[in-house]
């Protein structure tokens, strides 16, 4: 299996919104107030444009395994960015590939000097908060930033300074 993690280009915007949604409905969590209802969802290669966000995609061979990002949610403290989007297709899962793309975005963040990163999740993706805990996330009691995700009931955070 030869893996490529890259930027997102504009021709994964229609693959990647389809492993985003497939994987929300698959868990029952394709719900108002997701995103699986925004329309940038079909678009993430423009929302990434914004400063100090990058949005990292995987591909074995040319098939799109699905992908993470990091982005400076609107309401976040100078020194917080939010890791977001990450979502795998279910033959990608298990393997360490989710690991590979969140310490890929890790660094990023790193780079450009932030010193947390926080994310909303639900508790539809048991799978992922376990995941989150295992690379030192914490459960936070209450949102940060104004994501605009308000069916998302968990909300974590991992220090990285």
């Amino acid at each position: 299996m030869s893996i490529t993690i890259r930027e997102i280009q504009p021709a994964d915007n229609a693959e990647l919104a389809q492993v985003i949604r497939k994987a929300l409905e698959e868990f029952k969590a394709n719900k108002p107030g997701t995103v699986y209802f925004d329309a940038s969802t079909d678009h993430l290669s423009d929302l990434f444009q914004v400063e100090n966000s990058i949005y990292f995609v995987a591909l074995e061979d040319a098939t799109l395994l699905g992908g993470a990002g990091i982005f400076p949610t609107e309401g976040l403290g100078p020194d917080t960015i939010e890791l977001v989007k990450m979502y795998l297709k279910p033959e990608a899962r298990g393997k360490g590939l989710g690991k590979t793309l969140i310490l890929k975005c890790i660094d990023y963040a790193k780079s450009k000097g932030y010193k947390h990163i926080y994310l909303e999740t639900m508790n539809e993706l048991d799978k992922a908060v376990k995941a989150y805990e295992k690379l030192g996330f914490e459960l936070l009691g209450h949102p940060l930033g104004n994501s605009g995700h308000h069916s998302c009931e968990l909300w974590m955070v991992k220090n990285i300074d």
